[in-house]
């Protein structure tokens, strides 16, 4: 468990010992199951390997699918090392998990993939290899290591994808983003497409696949925590408003830290991830737990996703400690 010294405004989520004890009480363990149900896993975290369990998940019962696996990269996430290979070596790994979990979505479901640049060509032969490729999401990641000889990295993707082209679930009402206007256009005088308020004007858009409203987690968020490579719950909550109904099953393979499971208690949905860290799975139980309190997500007030930096947001300032005891 994380044993940093951290400064007083710091809101990191970490867990103290008898957390860990009682979130430990809280997760669940599949493996030796050979037939699981879905009852087994709906609202859960599921603390397996992927690979030990995969072949025994019940088929086509998620609305949607969220998938952030480790990426072509060497990186450490808390003991398992993941470790840089070929495009062939990688697209191999994909191969051996990826037609499982596409069986796992409904037929007129969708799954969204995420990589970085050096990825993303595998990602989307493998999306083509299972479902049809309906778009690409790039999205903007404000903050990065810097390169000397090389542009510095400051985008991902998303590959999204769907069983069937003429049935599946998209509510583009739900993830319209409120942007300022700088020159409003008027007719006889009035607004035309924006509103007037004492804050600004604004204009409700429809998204497109580019997005550069996305904050990274970082140490003083409510939502961060010390997983490596954490989501942010804006981006995952866009994903999960356009491509899943209310109550409707979100699932995610490599849940880290927990992050989809959590947007999708906050926005009325089901869940169901799998972590093979122990760690990981108390950390998303205990955020699960703080969601039972707090339904915010930075970025997104009153059913709108703001342009970055256009909101007063309420960011709730309560400090994550012990909240058991």
């Amino acid at each position: 468990m994380t044993k940093k010294e951290r400064a007083k405004r710091n809101k990191t989520i970490t867990l103290m010992a008898d957390e860990y004890v009682y979130f430990s009480q809280k997760i669940h363990n599949l493996k030796g199951i050979n037939n699981i149900k879905k009852e087994d896993i709906i609202n859960k975290t599921i603390n397996n390997d992927l690979f030990d369990i995969i072949d025994y998940l019940p088929k086509q019962f998620a609305d949607l699918i969220i998938i952030d696996p480790p990426y072509n990269l060497t990186k450490e996430f808390n003991g398992f090392k993941f470790k840089v290979s070929s495009n062939d070596k990688y697209l191999d790994y994909l191969r051996s998990w990826f037609p499982q979990i596409a069986a796992i979505l409904k037929p007129n479901g969708s799954l969204y993939l995420c990589g970085d640049w050096k990825c993303t060509s595998a990602l989307q032969q493998i999306m083509n290899e299972n479902l049809t490729v309906i778009n690409r999401i790039t999205w903007q990641r404000e903050k990065g290591r810097g390169a000397l000889h090389n542009w510095k990295n400051a985008m991902e993707d998303i590959w999204f994808g769907v069983k069937n082209v003429n049935n599946y679930y998209f509510d583009v009402e739900s993830v319209k983003q409120k942007r300022k206007v700088i020159a409003p256009y008027r007719h006889d005088g009035k607004p035309k497409d924006w509103e007037e308020t004492d804050e600004g004007n604004f204009r409700l858009t429809c998204p497109s696949n580019f997005w550069d409203d996305i904050s990274i987690p970082y140490w003083s968020m409510p939502e961060n925590t010390d997983h490596p490579a954490q989501k942010p719950e804006k981006l995952i909550a866009k994903l999960i408003l356009a491509s899943c109904p209310e109550n409707g099953i979100v699932f995610d393979p490599f849940l880290g830290s927990g992050t989809t499971s959590v947007v999708a208690k906050k926005l009325n949905r089901q869940y169901a991830g799998i972590e093979m860290n122990k760690e990981y799975c108390c950390l998303a139980e205990k955020r699960l737990q703080i969601s039972e309190f707090d339904k915010t997500i930075q970025g997104y007030t009153n059913k709108v996703f703001w342009e970055r930096n256009t909101a007063n947001l309420q960011i709730s300032e309560k400090k994550n400690t012990n909240i058991l005891f």
